[in-house]
């Protein structure tokens, strides 16, 4: 069958879920047999959210051909349980960079560049591409922000030629927001009429509306909305709060949203979406009963959404252990050798946040020791295992200065450094590895009795690598390097055998974990954890 385009915008105002709404679109057209891939068009500057500080975009999530992507792709890959790349996310900064690099070229023949049509051209041709080349039904495309800013607009003209182009190929979902005034205990359909009515003045009529709202919206209200925007009444949904971002598909296909999409766009909509898997999961969150309580050490856990990908990945594996996951946020600024065991005594595991500079990596040092010291179970991620080894080599092998050369650039003993080939590239994100590269783990192992197999693939993004110069030394101390690239034979895993669960990954093995399928280290660390959590109950 041809290539199906559907189309999310937003309005009212941002953070609605767009993102969710279209996963869950994904995740039912998926269960119900056709192939399906989503993108996402950022209308910031920027060409990819790599630079960008935490606080500004929340996390930074990479795909598999080692594009630094938009977080909203980690939740596409979360519920579709396909790999994205690249194509899947697209910034204003690169479709500006591929026309100037056109016109540099002389693609243009000399005629003036504009914003229409060579701009939109830009951007319909990238949203063609993933249907040509990669073999999909559907392609859902997410337009970020909302509309009515300025930034959004070229791609709103882009999506209203596509569908004069595309007929019935093309479709457009526009999520809204329905507030309740508590004064008045009244939902307020007018924003939506408004965000609708903007849509309309740049050529664009919504096929589906949905209602982002912390309250029941009536039927006949929603009729009243339909009404007002040229949308039909059953194609007005809603999509009220739920305990969990995962029950949205099941909410949204109890509403027929995947039936409505369906047969406006000329196809049959037979039988039920194969949900069996998923609601497994679902019923396993609610049939939890008992917590384990894992702490994260960072410096941006007052940013949820800095540490994204991890949260997820960790609530995954505890539902999967049958657990509730209790995950207390732990700034490792504030953490001393005085305060450590207040803040981490009762905790079942620990895990060691990624990240970038100096701040924070002091406190980070002092948690290691502690669990270290009293075998918690310990997962540090990409600097976070980087801390593993500082803080062994300090307090282990007696090297007082260690650190990273990224740390400390004098550092006496560069535990942590560039290889010799990155130290000559000074342009940003140059001397970063990113993407998925093989991994060869040693037998007998944890890490490979966590994954079940000695080769993996798993997706990087740092910049400094383990110095291999003093791998005997921590081997025979006791922190044994069990994984290695199999090309370069870069360090990319550590453990200490004798400790309860005492691992380190150069890798983000957070950015393969899924809700069909969640990572196995997670699963391993989660089950250490449960563990220790009963044995510690059982000793008092």
């Amino acid at each position: 069958m041809e290539t199906k385009y559907i189309f999310v915008t937003g309005g009212v105002v941002s953070s609605l879920g767009k993102g969710i709404i279209s996963s869950s679109l994904a995740r039912l057209l998926l269960s119900r047999g056709y192939r399906v891939t989503i993108q996402k068009f950022d209308p910031y500057i920027n060409i990819d959210p790599g630079t960008l500080n935490p606080y500004e975009h929340g996390e930074c999530y990479v795909t598999v051909d080692g594009h630094e992507a938009d977080l909203d792709l980690g939740h596409y890959e979360r519920f579709t349980n396909t790999p994205t790349t690249r194509a899947n996310n697209v910034t204003t900064g690169r479709i500006y960079q591929s026309v100037i690099d056109k016109e540099r070229h002389g693609d243009y023949l000399g005629k003036t560049v504009q914003i229409i049509p060579h701009i939109t051209d830009e951007i319909k041709r990238n949203v063609k591409m993933l249907g040509n080349t990669g073999n999909f039904d559907f392609v859902i495309t997410e337009i970020g922000g909302t509309v009515g800013d300025i930034e959004s607009t070229p791609y709103l003209e882009a999506v209203r030629q596509l569908r004069w182009e595309l007929g019935k190929d093309a479709l457009c979902i526009h999520l809204t927001y329905v507030p309740y005034l508590r004064a008045a205990k009244e939902l307020k359909t007018k924003p939506t009429q408004h965000s609708v009515k903007m849509l309309q003045q740049v050529g664009i009529q919504p096929d589906v509306l949905v209602l982002r709202t912390e309250k029941d919206v009536p039927a006949q209200m929603r009729r009243k909305i339909g009404q007002f925007c040229n949308v039909a009444p059953e194609a007005v949904i809603q999509s009220i709060d739920v305990n969990t971002i995962y029950r949205v598909p099941l909410k949204m296909h109890e509403q027929h949203l995947d039936e409505i999409v369906l047969e406006k766009m000329g196809l049959a909509a037979e039988g039920e979406p194969d949900l069996r898997a998923w609601n497994h999961f679902l019923e396993k969150i609610e049939s939890a009963t008992e917590s384990v309580k894992i702490g994260l050490v960072g410096k941006y856990v007052e940013l949820q959404d800095a540490y994204k990908s991890i949260n997820e990945s960790l609530f995954q594996a505890a539902t999967y252990c049958d657990r509730k996951l209790d995950l207390r946020y732990i700034h490792s600024e504030k953490l001393t050798d005085e305060n450590v065991a207040e803040h981490l005594g009762d905790l079942d595991g620990v895990i060691i946040a990624p990240g970038f500079g100096q701040r924070g990596t002091e406190g980070k040092f002092v948690a290691l020791k502690w669990c270290r010291e009293n075998d918690v179970p310990t997962f540090g991620i990409c600097l976070g295992m980087q801390c593993m080894v500082i803080e062994f080599a300090r307090n282990v092998l007696g090297l007082k200065d260690a650190n990273s050369t990224e740390l400390d650039p004098q550092t006496p003993a560069n535990v942590i450094d560039l290889m010799e080939e990155q130290k000559s590239i000074s342009n940003m994100g140059g001397t970063m590895r990113l993407g998925a590269y093989d991994c060869v783990l040693r037998e007998g192992s944890k890490v490979a009795e966590a994954y079940g197999t000695t080769e993996i693939s798993e997706r990087h993004r740092h910049r400094f690598e383990f110095n291999e110069e003093y791998r005997g030394r921590f081997e025979e101390a006791g922190m044994m390097c069990v994984g290695e690239n199999p090309k370069t034979h870069l360090v990319e895993v550590v453990e200490i055998p004798e400790k309860r669960w005492y691992i380190g990954t150069q890798y983000h093995p957070e950015y393969q974990s899924t809700v069909l399928h969640p990572n196995p280290l997670f699963i391993d660390f989660l089950k250490a954890a449960v563990a220790y959590g009963k044995e510690k109950a059982s000793a008092e």
